[in-house]
């Protein structure tokens, strides 16, 4: 796509706005870092648009804060104060999501993924965001916690223009099928291979 235009247009039928226009499923998979960070950024993109943002994270402990929340958190609240941008959400699976905590238990870890995985498919049905960035989403598909035939019904249904961006090694392969952009991070070189531990401001 050289100078970021296509190498052919379809004869859809569409005009050029209309395609241009289209609500994405976008993918980032493999197994170098990055993949996270990637849909972060594109999360600021659409922040800037005014886009309304959500932001799940599945299998990360809610004890672990990533830069990219803090940073993100914070944008969404210069929206309600001045209006800039737009509004922000940040959900984890580690802190029970926060419309389905239990109080005084600990939710089994499957269970907890597809409480997150309904909510979600609740939001897109009743379209309350603009950009859902569904972070490591790939490993309960993987290991079976979430049904992938429901999951990619339910994103190449969804209505409205909703991008969603999903993160994580092993993207079953239905999931890329239906994606309309995929990236796949191959390692070249990583500093851990020198045996340097992660850092501040790089991994986190």
């Amino acid at each position: 796509m050289p100078q970021g235009r296509p190498e052919a247009v379809p004869d859809d039928g569409k005009t050029t706005r209309q395609r241009r226009n289209r609500p994405l499923l976008v993918v980032h998979t493999g197994e170098m870092k990055g993949k996270s960070t990637a849909a972060f950024g594109l999360a600021l993109r659409g922040w800037n648009q005014g886009w309304d943002i959500a932001v799940f994270q599945f299998v990360k402990s809610a004890k672990w804060r990533v830069g990219e929340e803090n940073a993100l958190l914070a944008l969404g609240g210069l929206h309600e104060r001045t209006g800039e941008g737009g509004p922000v959400q940040w959900h984890k699976m580690g802190s029970g999501w926060s419309w389905s905590r239990k109080q005084g238990s600990e939710t089994d870890h499957a269970e907890a993924a597809r409480d997150g995985w309904r909510e979600i498919a609740r939001r897109i049905a009743a379209q309350e965001h603009d950009l859902y960035v569904l972070d490591e989403f790939t490993y309960p598909l993987k290991w079976g916690w979430i049904d992938v035939d429901e999951v990619v019904a339910a994103l190449s249904a969804r209505p409205g223009h909703q991008h969603v961006v999903i993160t994580g090694r092993d993207a079953p392969p239905a999931l890329v099928d239906a994606a309309d952009l995929v990236v796949e991070m191959t390692k070249v070189k990583h500093p851990m291979d020198a045996g340097q531990k992660g850092q501040r401001g790089i991994e986190w």
